[in-house]
């Protein structure tokens, strides 16, 4: 039943993206969750990434949550991922690139060899993680706002290999998140850095799978 139900959503896209467009993040998640049997979630643990991760795992508890290492991270960062892993009981499920990078070996400009870097450190490592779990939804925290392309999307879209994707916080504004931070007691980190995005306003390919 779950599985006609799921494919029930993936053909009728714009109507649930209709319906859900005035929805909680809450109702968002309860609802596709009724529909999967193979959920992820996704995180950078970036700037409000709690805010995802928090409302995912109050409704599914162990839900696998993938995280692609890029080996980049601040310790900042990693201190936040702890934390958040410890207080929330996370499942977490790290995927890091089997090719060792240093700073010096970052590419300084678009081009074949940034795109081969971006290859490596964040997606063939999140195609191993695809391939292991076989989801059938992907939970993410993408906005609008933040890329041309995140534009293009809405709650619910497909990737190229059919997974539904869901962004329960798409329509949401940095005030709104910072009042769901604030009201669940979750941490916060701005000391973020990703190798895949040298502008905040491009997209870090992960997405565009």
């Amino acid at each position: 039943m779950r599985d006609d139900q799921l494919l029930y959503i993936k053909a009728h896209l714009d109507e649930y993206n209709a319906m859900l467009r005035d929805k909680s993040p809450e109702h968002i998640i309860k609802f596709i969750l009724s529909s999967s049997k193979s959920p992820i979630l996704t995180s950078n643990f970036g700037p409000y990434s709690a805010s995802l991760i928090h409302a995912v795992s109050e409704q599914k508890k162990g839900i696998p949550l993938i995280w692609c290492d890029t080996g980049f991270n601040t310790q900042q960062t990693l201190n936040f991922a702890d934390k958040l892993v410890k207080d929330l009981a996370l499942n977490l499920k790290k995927y890091k690139s089997e090719k060792v990078y240093r700073d010096y070996d970052i590419p300084q400009e678009p081009g074949e060899e940034f795109n081969q870097f971006v290859q490596h450190i964040k997606l063939k490592p999140f195609r191993r993680a695809i391939e292991e779990h076989e989801p059938d939804v992907w939970f993410t925290n993408i906005r609008r706002g933040q890329t041309a392309y995140r534009d293009s999307l809405d709650i619910l879209s497909l990737t190229k290999d059919g997974i539904l994707k869901v962004s329960p916080f798409y329509y949401w504004s940095d005030t709104q998140l910072r009042g769901y931070l604030s009201q669940n007691s979750l941490p916060n980190e701005f000391i973020y850095y990703d190798p895949t995005k040298p502008k905040s306003n491009l997209e870090c390919g992960l997405q565009l799978k």
